[in-house]
């Protein structure tokens, strides 16, 4: 751990065990060099970490003090579904969602998990990709490599090592998108029939996976702070034969969590126990609001067994479709089924984003993009608070752009959605999220982009309308 880091942590650490408590003056840059024996420029980088975090402000002529947390009041509430495989059904919704409705253009779409892409930070990516299209030549229009650009690979790894992976660029494949490096995993590991344990509410593209291979969901309780019960997870591994564990431990979509380490820890000895796979996904993984960045389960996999899956679709831009999979013990396999889906993928994408890794800008525009959407998670909570009928419970996302609303059991979300496309609205309901049709009465909505007075209009509005469903329901006839 860098001394940063240490010093950072360190003093994060006593804000929770409250040793300083909201608006503190926390020690001076001065103080912090000789209590922790480090340099000035250390001690500001460990204070401007716990600023992006949240856990701290810095106020002109004054010094740094403890930041004050938006918290929701009621968490949505441990998830409860089915005991047993279920076939994935729920195609028609998520295909509205993703944009082929007849009149998507008209449509404010408050639930598509899709990042900022007006960030000012992303335009040396933009200036690349533009020179690389103007100049490439007959080495760049041709394939690349099956496993992709090696550059790329190289700072994928470089990257790999924040989350406490160890990986050497032959460990790696890049794919296109996350979502292929997702199907491959689970085209490698399962056949038609065949079992696979996701923690619920889970990823609808991951569902979809599943439904398109044949393949049975059996959804695990997942509770929205520290996620999939394992618990839960260790009774359905000794009931049904699954065949692999898929699950979005950091930074989860759509609730929001990362699970602990010790809990990550325990979840790969689960699995080395059963001899089952892990397929994680952790496209969000480098959205957290923590610091240093959470481990991933792949960091404790000493076998394997973990399939690690990640693209720059939510850290960057989703139309550069650059993903990539360490496949661990299972790469030869990922690899043909990488030949015979879709080949090498798209070569210029992925020379502009490793030119942006390697000279700095991803990570400036990490930092960037953490602090806006930790500012903006705590504007759309005091809306939700606000605007939403009481008893709704909310998650209280560690990381990424999405929240996870569950309202009263009585408010039908794919009604309010129907209801909300009469006024050019669009949310994402929660039974996108589940191989049956569960959480109804759920919905997940995005904090990305700028929370113009347009976007806070609407969520009122769906606030407003889920009330409104609330008194219907009231004064229907028993």
């Amino acid at each position: 751990m860098k001394r940063y880091e240490a010093v950072a942590r360190a003093i994060g650490e006593r804000i929770e065990q409250g040793l300083y408590r909201v608006g503190d003056r926390l020690p001076s840059i001065r103080r912090l060099c000789q209590e922790f024996q480090v340099s000035v420029s250390t001690a500001q980088e460990a204070y401007r970490r716990l600023e992006e975090a949240g856990a701290v402000e810095a106020r002109p002529r004054s010094g740094y003090f403890v930041a004050p947390r938006v918290t929701p009041s009621v968490l949505p509430r441990v998830s409860r579904p089915a005991r047993r495989p279920l076939d994935v059904s729920q195609w028609d919704q998520v295909l509205e969602l993703v944009g082929e409705s007849p009149d998507q253009d008209r449509l404010l779409r408050l639930g598509r998990g899709i990042p900022d892409l007006d960030a000012a930070t992303l335009r040396p990516l933009l200036r690349r990709l533009s020179t690389l299209h103007r100049r490439a030549g007959a080495q760049d229009l041709n394939y690349d490599s099956l496993a992709g650009s090696l550059e790329l690979r190289r700072q994928i790894a470089r990257l790999a090592t924040a989350s406490g992976c160890l990986l050497h660029p032959d460990d790696l494949l890049v794919t296109t998108g996350c979502q292929e490096a997702l199907s491959l995993s689970l085209r490698t590991l399962a056949g038609p029939g065949d079992v696979v344990a996701v923690d619920s509410p889970s990823f609808y593209g991951t569902m979809q996976i599943l439904k398109a291979q044949g393949l049975k969901a059996l959804e695990i309780p997942t509770d929205p702070q520290t996620g999939i019960s394992l618990a839960a997870l260790e009774l359905a591994l000794e009931q049904w034969p699954v065949r692999a564990i898929q699950i979005t431990p950091t930074c989860n979509n759509p609730l929001g969590y990362t699970m602990p380490e010790t809990r990550k820890r325990a979840l790969v000895a689960l699995a080395q126990r059963f001899d089952v796979a892990i397929v994680e996904d952790d496209i969000y993984g480098d959205l957290a609001f923590t610091t240093p960045r959470p481990r991933t389960i792949k960091s404790f996999d000493d076998d394997g067994r973990v399939l690690l899956c990640s693209s720059f679709s939510k850290t960057l831009v989703p139309g550069l479709r650059v993903g990539w999979i360490a496949p661990g013990r299972y790469r030869d396999q990922v690899l043909h089924m990488k030949y015979v889906s879709t080949g090498a993928s798209a070569t210029l994408p992925q020379l502009a984003v490793a030119e942006f890794i390697a000279h700095g800008h991803y990570e400036r525009h990490l930092r960037e993009m953490v602090r806006q959407y930790q500012r903006q998670r705590d504007i759309m909570l005091g809306w939700v608070a606000r605007d939403f009928p009481q008893g709704t419970g909310v998650s209280y996302p560690q990381g990424g752009f999405l929240l996870w609303l569950e309202l009263p059991g009585e408010v039908d979300c794919v009604r309010l959605n129907a209801r909300l496309a009469e006024e050019r609205l669009h949310i994402a309901p929660g039974s996108l999220f589940s191989a049956s049709g569960k959480y109804r009465h759920c919905l997940r909505l995005n904090y990305a982009a700028a929370l113009t007075g347009a976007v806070e209009a609407a969520v009122k509005r769906v606030g407003e309308i889920a009330a409104s469903l609330l008194v219907e329901h009231a004064g229907m006839p028993e």
